[in-house]
Parts: C-alpha cells; structure tokens; sequence
C-alpha cells in the first residue's frame, strides 16, 4: 500500500463519500457534513496530496486517485457508498463509477468535467500560463513542483468521452451553478450521457455548496431520497 488517505467521518447509515476539488481538502464539505450526518454515514476524504493526505510516489492521475478510494473503502469495509464529488472530486467520481462500477449506489457530479476543453476559456488559460510558469522551477523548488502536479492536473485531466459515461448505471444527478467555471453545454452533454441521469442547475457559480449550502444540500437530499 502506497499511503492511507486522511478522512473525517460523521454519522451513522448509509455511507456518503464526498470528494473535494482541486487544491482542496475534506473541510470543503463542512455543511454537507453537517446537513447529511444525522441520516448518513458521511466521510470526507482528503485526496492523495491534497490535506492531509500524503502524496505517496505513485502517479497524480485522476485514475490513481479513484484507486486509492477504493484502497480506503476496502480497509473500511465499505462496499457500495454514494459518491458525491465537486469539481474534480467530481472527475474522480466519474473515474470510479468506471472503474469499479460494482462499488456504487449513487453518484453525484457537481461541477465535474469530461476534459480540460469543458473549461471556460476565460478561466482555463490562467492555468495553463501558471502551470507553464511553475514548471520551469519544479526541478529546484518543492512548492513548485506541488504547484505543477497541481495545476498539471487542470491543464491533462480527465480524458473521458461522453460516450464511454453511457456504462455508469448508477442512479446519477448532474449539478452545477449557473454561472459554474464549467461550461453548461458541457454539464448539459455529461447529464445526457448518463442514462437516466437527472440534471439540476442553480443558481450560483462554482462554489455553490459552500456558498448556497441550503440550496445545493436541498437538492441533493430530494435525489437521495429517490434511491
């Protein structure tokens, strides 16, 4: 085993996994937390280097990162959690689904992308500038090389195609702000990709869980009553 993946745990019931996004950690999912722990087993997982989290020597992919989660539910005994991922907690969702489409009950994608292009232009090429810039001094300093991973993440993941979301059979809802970082004809495609997936737009921007929790937990907990 590689590492073990930090997590903070809240309630009892049926496991609700939530995956943070980039640069991120668990706390994110403080009124998430809150809101879920009384009906559900709610686990907040900080990502491989991302809190705390160590990062390990193995690759940062978003196919690594669905691994070290099933490494975790494994030591957990966790079979079949729900999953509910913002930005690219939500891209490591999607990998898993994939991957290991037998360890699910439900998905929730806020805010996810199928490749970089699902970006607004706008907010993508600053990363792509700053992931350039920090590459030239990854080799000499240790936060430029976090940077570097991190940002790297941004401008060569996910791959996906929206063809290949028709294998996720899991009960799925699609969710994302109104005037989300993600383009909404991309969000709409990733919906209309997965069958039977219910799509849900709100308004706000990127951050809506955080900023408009009583909004965002509302619609998510009308999904989970569903499954």
């Amino acid at each position: 085993m590689d590492i073990r993946l930090y997590y903070q745990e809240k309630g009892m019931g049926r496991p609700l996994v939530l995956l943070h996004g980039n640069g991120e950690d668990g706390s994110y999912f403080r009124h998430q937390m809150e809101y879920f722990s009384p009906q559900y087993r709610v686990l907040a997982v900080d990502t491989r280097g991302h809190g705390q989290s160590p990062r390990g020597t193995a690759p940062f992919t978003m196919s690594q990162f669905a691994q070290d989660l099933k490494t975790l539910l494994d030591e957990l005994e966790i079979n079949a959690p729900i999953l509910l991922g913002f930005s690219d907690g939500a891209n490591i969702a999607m990998k898993f689904a994939l991957q290991y489409p037998e360890r699910l009950t439900a998905l929730i994608l806020n805010g996810g992308n199928l490749h970089p292009q699902g970006i607004k232009r706008r907010v993508q090429l600053p990363i792509e500038l700053g992931y350039r810039a920090v590459r030239l001094f990854a080799d000499r300093s240790q936060e430029a090389r976090r940077n570097m991973e991190i940002l790297g993440l941004m401008v060569h993941e996910p791959n996906l195609k929206p063809q290949e979301l028709s294998a996720i059979q899991a009960p799925t809802l699609v969710i994302a702000g109104a005037r989300d970082m993600v383009k909404t004809a991309h969000t709409r495609e990733i919906a209309a990709h997965i069958p039977h997936a219910r799509l849900a737009i709100l308004p706000g921007d990127h951050f809506i869980a955080g900023k408009n929790p009583e909004r965002f937990n509302r619609e998510v907990e009308q999904f989970l009553n569903t499954v």
